[in-house]
């Protein structure tokens, strides 16, 4: 066994880099890192991206708990690092449990069954898919909207009717 050394808490930093608000705390406990899963996060538009993410790092302690430690992080500014750790069973590694593809990276994770893996069929009727593909769902919408809102802005300065220069030092 290993000592392990964590942080947690939250750490939230301003424009100029300086932590303006900085709870976190370190942990030591030993145990064994089992095995960690990145994970990008979603953009507007749906897709992955690199300015948001998190890490998940699963622990055996020396008691034989099994810990996750959660790193959700962003490079936005005025929006938080958070550190937390939670104590997880085989079922949370496992099919649909909340760390599953974590799980899946170390060994605990088996197969979906065919009901876990279909969409429920009064989802597809009434249009209530699961809760990640209703936050896909809402990005792409919202990246839509701004398409349109820019395609609208072009239309208008090709028109003439919106000039940018004229009201940049209107404010």
């Amino acid at each position: 066994m290993d000592t392990i050394k964590l942080t947690v808490g939250t750490v939230q930093s301003s424009s100029s880099g300086t932590a303006t608000r900085d709870t976190r705390r370190e942990v030591e406990f030993q145990g064994e890192l089992l095995a960690t899963y990145h994970e990008a996060g979603t953009g507007r538009d749906g897709n992955p991206t690199d300015t948001r993410g998190a890490i998940e790092t699963l622990y055996r302690a020396a008691d034989g708990r099994l810990v996750v430690h959660v790193h959700d992080w962003s490079h936005w500014q005025g929006e938080p690092d958070t550190l937390t750790l939670h104590e997880v069973t085989e079922a949370d590694l496992s099919g649909n449990g909340r760390f599953a593809d974590l799980g899946h990276v170390a060994g605990y994770g088996r197969p979906l069954t065919l009901d876990e893996a279909l969409t429920p069929r009064d989802a597809l009727e009434y249009g209530e898919p699961d809760p990640a593909l209703h936050i896909l769902r809402e990005d792409a919408l919202a990246a839509q909207e701004d398409a349109e809102d820019r395609r609208e802005i072009q239309e208008a300065m090709e028109r003439g009717a919106v000039d940018f220069d004229d009201q940049a030092g209107s404010d």
